[in-house]
């Protein structure tokens, strides 16, 4: 860094851009922050210095370095608007939040921040880092804590009344009380969030995040055509503005289609000109290997699909509940499928049948035994199910029940037209 003042003119920074090394634009840079001239212009060109900075940081994954330039530009921010202020502490954040592996320090820079505009009283921008902060601690899987954040806040935006910041904490408590497995709150908060969205203009980036967990959440209650409808319409406004959530929408939007026993129609929203070549990868390429494999009915194609696509499949929650339940059902059918020609079968056989460990399938048939899905037992000595044929009810009971029920209804008109004659 140097410690040279450097005139804050556009000199300056087209000398910064033609630099030869990154360490080179970088302390040309800090020369010009460093000069105390406070003229309008110089203040613009500060502006823009700033900007350039935080880029040529990320770009060299100097995240301390960035938290740093925070501190430092502390007396700056003293003789700037707060508009400003806060225009470049979220971009100086957003500059971290590229470089990989520096969610811990973004939790501590913004707490640095949330302490600082305490302190200068700058509530725009606090509520709006603590928002920030509780979004990083839910990612960080501190739910506790992000939701003691959240609840101190949204009463203080309420009272405030700020409709955009309100719909992005109440999002934002949806997603939380969603991953605490507390549907009842989530759809709440959600709910809340539509309310306040619906009274101002949200942007189009807003509106989609609102529609992809409306989406989440009534899969979650296995109402999968109108969850289709909810991430087609995230997957419309993420892709007309380019966002990486586009491809987490249409294989969401795949899942249903696979959940709902439709996975021949997989093959045509992929092949269709809205998704093109641009959304092609893992991503849909496990969907796609889901989705054969539940169309074949094959356990083994689900389980290989499992295995290699592990990341999109089993290490995104979102779809590997869903996916959980299906193999599940799939599980359930192809026993069931199997074992129906048998009075006593070797459980050995039905595993080399079903090419699954017999573990496997012992433990799943014990479970179904007791589920009542068929009804037998598993003589474990023998390594044996034994398959009971269904009880068969017998009619006569029925047709009895029936009878007395009708003979009282005679009784009863009998009763009260003797009554009326007696009166």
């Amino acid at each position: 860094m140097s410690s040279s003042h450097i005139p804050a003119s556009t000199e300056s920074l087209f000398q910064a851009a033609e630099a030869k090394t990154p360490a080179e634009a970088i302390s040309i840079l800090y020369g010009v922050l460093e000069n105390p001239s406070s003229s309008q212009e110089a203040m613009r060109i500060k502006e823009q210095a700033i900007t350039n900075l935080s880029d040529l940081l990320r770009q060299q994954g100097r995240a301390q370095d960035l938290q740093n330039l925070l501190v430092k530009l502390r007396p700056f921010f003293s003789v700037i608007t707060k508009a400003k202020t806060a225009k470049i502490v979220r971009s100086i954040i957003d500059a971290v939040a590229k470089i990989p592996g520096t969610s811990d320090l973004q939790i501590s820079l913004c707490r640095e921040i949330v302490q600082w505009t305490r302190a200068e009283k700058r509530t725009f921008l606090r509520q709006r880092i603590e928002a920030r902060l509780a979004a990083l601690l839910m990612e960080n899987k501190e739910y506790q804590e992000a939701l003691n954040l959240l609840s101190s806040l949204i009463k203080e935006v309420r009272r405030l009344d700020d409709k955009l910041l309100l719909v992005e904490i109440d999002l934002l408590e949806s997603k939380l009380h969603f991953s605490l497995r507390n549907l009842p709150k989530a759809k709440a908060a959600l709910t809340a969030a539509r309310t306040a969205a619906n009274a101002i203009y949200v942007p189009p980036a807003q509106q989609g995040t609102i529609d992809m967990q409306s989406g989440i959440l009534h899969a979650e209650e296995k109402d999968y055509k109108t969850a289709y409808s909810y991430f087609f319409e995230a997957f419309e406004a993420f892709n007309s503005l380019e966002d990486p959530q586009a491809i987490y929408s249409l294989k969401y939007m795949l899942l249903c289609k696979i959940m709902v026993s439709q996975a021949d129609d997989v093959a045509g929203i992929i092949s269709s000109p809205k998704v093109g070549l641009q959304y092609q990868g893992p991503e849909l390429d496990a969907m796609i290997a889901v989705a054969d494999a539940h169309s074949k009915r094959s356990l083994k194609l689900f389980e290989i699909s499992l295995q290699k696509f592990k990341i999109q499949l089993d290490e995104d929650p979102i779809v590997h509940r869903h996916l959980t339940s299906l193999y599940d059902t799939l599980l359930e059918q192809n026993l069931c499928r199997l074992i129906e020609p048998f009075s006593r079968v070797e459980i050995t056989h039905i595993a080399e049948l079903i090419e699954l460990p017999e573990q496997h399938v012992e433990k799943k048939l014990s479970q179904m035994i007791l589920d009542k899905k068929f009804a037998g037992t598993l003589d474990q000595g023998a390594g044996c199910l034994i398959i009971f044929d269904d009880a068969k009810t017998d009619a006569i009971y029925e047709a009895t029940l029936e009878t007395i029920s009708n003979m009282e209804k005679v009784v009863d008109s009998l009763y009260s037209r003797s009554a009326k004659i007696m009166a």
